[in-house]
């Protein structure tokens, strides 16, 4: 096994204190021959740390397959020394590859001891609202504007790997040792990506709430409402995003502000009540009614109430949900998945209404 450790220089770019303590805090990833924790082997485990005021990088190497025994016992006895271990996509691999070598190697080790942070499930909700191209790490490096000097990808180093356990070439040694290394040092530099959940996820503040009118066709007015919203987070990168559920909804994020675009809908829309056995509904007028009221209508202007018949109609202006945030529901169509609330000033006074409808809003981009 050969150890390499250097000291490393830049600065702090996501406030730590929102995962923890800096020097309770350890940065890992591995390299390995292949994606079985079973049949394949673990050639390299490289962290970064936080000690004595500054960073640190370690790189535990095996110069030879029978050198894993000893990575995995040196790493999980440094790993004793942290509360809170963070990764990308390490809970979907390198935790479970590495859980895996130590039972097929009857080493007695786990990660119990230890919280994971995993930047790629905490971010891989919003991949479509930041226009990620993919949720690799060179794409949220490329998101952030952050230069990387390696090229290869893991896959394409394991024949480099087992080239150099044939010749022990220094060059394909040094190629190695980049990759991890600056997969390592990405870790830290992407931190900032975790602003977006931070943003995202947090209460907002209404600031404003203003209706604005477009006409996208010819003597036709549509009606959209815009809330500007504060976050105590801030984003670095600005964002925009535009639903594919429904024309109109977009969403954009700049600096702590979001900026939410509903599109209302005027017209005339449905409530249905849920127990339409108690109902008749009226021919002529279109409507349903109670039986206890029913019951006095002419037998030839009404019938038993279906599901899709056993409705008021309401006209007005109406605020569109996915979800029941706000009652009475109305729909177009019983069937419809999308519902609509009356649209009335102040709507959004109450900060947990306001917060649960945006919410949704954002799960559904």
């Amino acid at each position: 096994m050969i150890t390499i450790e250097k000291n490393l220089d830049f600065q702090e770019t996501y406030p730590l204190s929102h995962i923890g303590k800096p020097e309770e805090l350890l940065f890992f990833d591995i390299e390995t021959t292949g994606f079985s924790g079973q049949s394949s082997y673990l050639y390299l485990i490289g962290c970064i740390w936080f000690s004595k005021g500054r960073w640190q990088l370690i790189q535990w190497f095996a110069d030879t397959l029978q050198a894993e025994s000893e990575i995995l016992h040196t790493f999980f006895r440094f790993l004793k020394n942290f509360r809170t271990i963070i990764h990308f996509n390490g809970d979907g691999f390198d935790i479970p590859f590495l859980t895996k070598r130590c039972q097929a190697l009857s080493l007695p080790y786990d990660f119990s001891c230890v919280q994971s942070l995993d930047i790629y499930k905490k971010i891989r909700p919003y991949r479509r609202i930041l226009g990620l191209e993919s949720l690799k790490q060179k794409a949220i490096e490329h998101f952030l504007g952050i230069h990387r000097t390696d090229t290869c990808t893991g896959g394409q180093l394991i024949q480099v790997y087992l080239d150099y356990l044939n010749s022990h070439d220094h060059s394909l040694y040094q190629l190695l040792l980049l990759h991890n290394e600056d997969d390592l040092k990405g870790m830290p530099t992407i931190l900032p990506v975790l602003c977006y959940p931070d943003f995202l996820e947090n209460p907002f503040t209404l600031l404003s709430c203003e209706l604005s009118s477009h006409s996208p066709v010819l003597e036709k007015t549509e009606e959209s409402l815009i809330l500007n919203c504060s976050s105590p987070y801030t984003v670095p990168i600005s964002f925009s995003s535009v639903s594919e559920h429904i024309s109109g909804f977009s969403l954009h994020g700049k600096g702590n502000r979001l900026f939410l675009s509903i599109p209302l809908f005027t017209g005339t829309l449905r409530h249905f009540f849920p127990n339409y056995r108690d109902y008749y509904y009226l021919i002529f007028e279109d409507t349903a009614v109670h039986k206890s009221v029913g019951e006095y209508v002419d037998r030839a202007a009404r019938r038993q109430a279906t599901a899709s018949t056993c409705y008021i109609k309401k006209e007005g202006c109406f605020l569109p949900q996915f979800e029941s945030i706000f009652s009475p529901e109305l729909k177009k169509e019983k069937r419809d998945k999308l519902s609509y609330a009356e649209y009335q000033e102040g709507i959004f006074d109450d900060k947990k209404r306001l917060n649960q409808y945006i919410k949704h809003i954002i799960a559904h981009f």
